[in-house]
C-alpha cells in the first residue's frame, strides 16, 4: 500500500526515491482515476444507499502496518473497489434522501481538483494573491445572486470569506460578538453573556457557544410551537431577554435559522431582528440548507429581514453543487472578525498587508491556513450559470412535492409538517386499534415509525433519516442529490409503502394473537370463577 515509493538499503547505499511530483506519472494514475470515479458514478445506483457493513469490518481486511515498499496504483484502486467502497455510504446516490444533500457536480469535483493540484496556502494576501481576490468576487457575485443587502458585499464595506462549515461559521461570528462586547463590559464578565436560539436550532451553536467561552447555562434554546411551525415566537425571545437583563446577565447573540435540520422550518428573520435591535446584541442567520434556494425569486422572501441582522451564512457544499467543504459566509461588519481572529506575528508581516489595500482571511477565521476553495465556487457558477443552478434547485423542490401528494393521497399516514423546500417530513399513522387514550397514541406511532425507517433502510434501496419535532417522531424525505430524478423518488414511495404494508400486516397479526389471547384469559377467568362457586355451594 503506497504509491510514492520508499527509500531502501542496497550495499549500504541510499536508493532515491520515485518523483512524487512526476507529471508523466501523475497524468498516468490522474486517467486512471477519472476512469474509476466516472465508472463509479455510472453504477452508484445499484449499491445499498446506506452501508451494510459491521462496526470494525475493515480492520479485519487491511494489513495491521504500513507497506514498507510501494505498492502500484492498480493494487490500491483494487482494494478501493473491494475494501473502500463496501463501507461507504452513497451520498451521491439517487436513491439518497437522507439528512441534507452533499450535492456535487462535475464543475465541482473539477474545480477540487484545480484546488488540490494547485495545493496553495491562502492564509494571506501574499501568500497567493489570486485565491484572496477569487474569493472576493466570487462572495460578491453569489451576494448579489441572493441579492443580500449591499452591506453585506465587499463593494458595500462588508464582505464574504468561505470557511470550512458552518459551525466554524457560528464560532467565527459568537468569537467576534463575544469580543465586541467585552471590549466594552470587561473581560472578567465572561460568564454574564448569553446566547439564544429556538429548540430547533442546529447543535453547532451550542458547541461554537462553549467553545467560545459562554457558559452552558448561558445557552437558550427557546421553546417552538406547532402553531408557530416551530419557528421562533419573537414574543418567546423578547420575554427571555427581558428575564436574562433583569438578571443583570448581557445577552450577545441571537441565531436565527432558515430551514431547521429536524423540518426545515423558518424563523421569522425581520421581526426576531426587531426583537434582538431593543438590546443590541448580534444576529446571525443560518441558511446552511435552505440559502441554496434563496437564489430563486420565489423564496428570496424566507430571508426578507436580513438588512438588519450582523451575518448570513450558507453551505454550498449541501445544495448548491459544490464538494465539501464550502460554507459561505458573510459580514456587514468584517473588523469585529478581524479584531477577534487576527494574529500578527513578524514573519507574517508584509508591505501588502501593512498598506491596508488587501484582505487577509487568516483574520476571517479560525485557523491559520486555508484552501483555495474559492476556484471550485467559481467553477460551479460559471460552469451552470444562474438560470441552470435555480432550474436545478426547483427541479428538486417539485420532486419533493411530488412525494409530498403521495403521502397526502395516502390515508395511512400524514404529512407531519408543513413543506417549505425539498424536504417531505411524514409519518405512518399507527392502526385505530392501537392508538391508547392515555396519549393519543403518539408512543405508539413513534415506534411504529422508528419500525418503518429501519426496515426501509435496511432494503438498501433508498436511504432516509428521522427527527423528533414536538415529541413526534417523522420521517425526513430530503430530495436534493444530484442525479435525482422524478422516478427515483416514485421508486422510494414504492419501497416506503410496501415496507408500510409488511409492518401494518405484522401490527395485526400481533393485534388479533393479543385479542386471542385476552379473550382466552377472560374464559379461563369465568370457567375459575365458576368452579371456585361449585365448590362453595358444596361445601355449605
Amino acid at each position: 500500500m503506497g504509491s510514492l515509493g520508499d527509500i531502501t538499503l542496497e550495499n549500504n547505499n541510499v536508493m532515491c526515491p520515485p518523483n512524487p511530483l512526476d507529471p508523466e506519472e501523475f497524468r498516468r494514475q490522474g486517467h486512471m482515476m477519472v476512469d474509476f470515479i466516472a465508472d463509479y458514478y455510472h453504477d452508484v445506483d445499484k449499491y445499498p444507499v446506506l452501508s451494510q457493513v459491521s462496526p470494525g469490518y475493515l480492520r479485519d481486511r487491511l494489513p495491521d502496518s504500513a507497506p514498507n515498499h510501494a505498492e502500484p496504483i492498480e493494487a490500491i484502486l483494487q482494494d478501493v473497489r473491494n475494501h473502500i467502497v463496501p463501507g461507504i455510504t452513497h451520498w451521491q446516490s439517487p436513491n439518497y434522501f437522507a439528512y441534507f444533500p452533499s450535492s456535487g457536480s462535475v464543475a465541482g469535483f473539477l474545480g477540487e481538483m484545480l484546488s488540490v493540484g494547485f495545493n496553495v496556502v491562502g492564509f494571506n494576501w501574499m501568500s497567493s494573491p489570486a485565491a484572496t481576490e477569487l474569493e472576493t468576487i466570487v462572495m460578491d457575485w453569489l451576494g448579489k445572486m441572493l441579492n443580500l443587502p449591499k452591506p453585506f458585499l465587499f463593494s458595500g464595506g462588508g464582505g464574504g470569506v468561505l470557511q470550512g462549515t458552518t459551525c466554524e461559521g457560528i464560532l467565527c461570528t459568537v468569537t467576534a460578538a463575544r469580543d465586541k462586547v467585552l471590549n466594552k463590559i470587561g473581560r472578567d464578565r465572561i460568564g454574564d453573556l448569553v446566547v439564544y436560539c429556538s429548540d430547533q436550532t442546529h447543535c453547532a451553536l451550542k458547541k461554537a457557544a462553549q467553545i467560545a467561552g459562554i457558559h452552558p447555562d448561558n445557552i437558550r434554546a427557546l421553546p417552538t410551537r406547532q402553531r408557530d411551525a416551530f419557528g421562533l415566537c419573537p414574543e418567546t425571545l423578547r420575554a427571555a431577554l427581558a428575564a436574562d437583563v433583569s438578571e443583570g446577565l448581557v445577552p450577545l447573540y441571537l441565531c436565527s435559522t432558515v430551514g431547521t435540520t429536524s423540518s426545515t422550518a423558518v424563523d421569522p428573520l425581520r421581526a426576531l431582528c426587531e426583537v434582538a435591535a431593543e438590546h443590541d446584541i448580534w444576529v446571525h442567520v443560518d441558511a446552511a440548507y435552505a440559502g441554496s434556494a434563496c437564489i430563486c425569486p420565489e423564496f428570496r422572501h424566507f430571508i426578507d429581514g436580513v438588512e438588519s441582522a450582523s451575518s448570513f451564512s450558507f453551505n454550498a457544499h449541501k445544495w448548491f453543487f459544490t464538494t465539501l467543504d464550502c460554507c459561505c459566509l458573510w459580514v456587514k461588519e468584517p473588523q469585529h472578525l478581524v479584531n477577534a481572529l487576527s494574529t500578527n506575528p513578524e514573519y507574517l508581516r508584509n508591505k501588502a498587508t501593512e498598506s491596508k489595500k488587501v484582505v487577509d482571511f487568516k483574520d476571517w477565521q479560525i485557523a491559520l491556513s486555508r484552501r483555495f476553495r474559492a476556484l471550485k465556487l467559481w467553477m460551479v457558477l460559471r460552469s451552470y450559470g444562474v438560470a441552470n443552478l435555480r432550474n436545478f434547485i426547483r427541479s428538486h423542490v417539485n420532486m419533493a412535492e411530488l412525494f409530498e401528494g403521495f403521502v397526502a393521497k395516502d390515508e395511512r399516514f400524514e404529512v407531519a409538517v408543513p413543506r417549505n423546500f425539498a424536504m417531505v417530513c411524514f409519518r405512518l399513522l399507527p392502526p385505530l386499534g392501537s392508538r391508547s387514550t392515555r396519549d393519543g397514541g403518539l408512543e405508539t406511532a413513534n415506534a411504529i415509525n422508528k419500525r418503518l425507517l429501519d426496515a426501509v433502510n435496511a432494503t438498501g434501496k433508498i436511504y432516509m433519516t428521522h427527527a423528533v419535532v414536538g415529541g413526534v417522531y417523522i420521517i425526513r424525505f430530503a430530495v436534493g442529490a444530484s442525479l435525482t430524478e422524478e422516478r427515483h423518488v416514485r421508486s422510494a414511495w414504492s419501497v416506503v409503502q410496501e415496507q408500510a404494508e409488511a409492518l401494518l400486516a405484522e401490527l395485526e397479526v400481533q393485534a388479533a394473537l393479543q385479542e386471542k389471547s385476552e379473550a382466552g384469559l377472560t374464559e379461563f377467568n369465568v370457567h375459575a370463577a365458576m368452579q371456585e362457586q361449585a365448590g362453595q355451594a358444596v361445601h355449605a
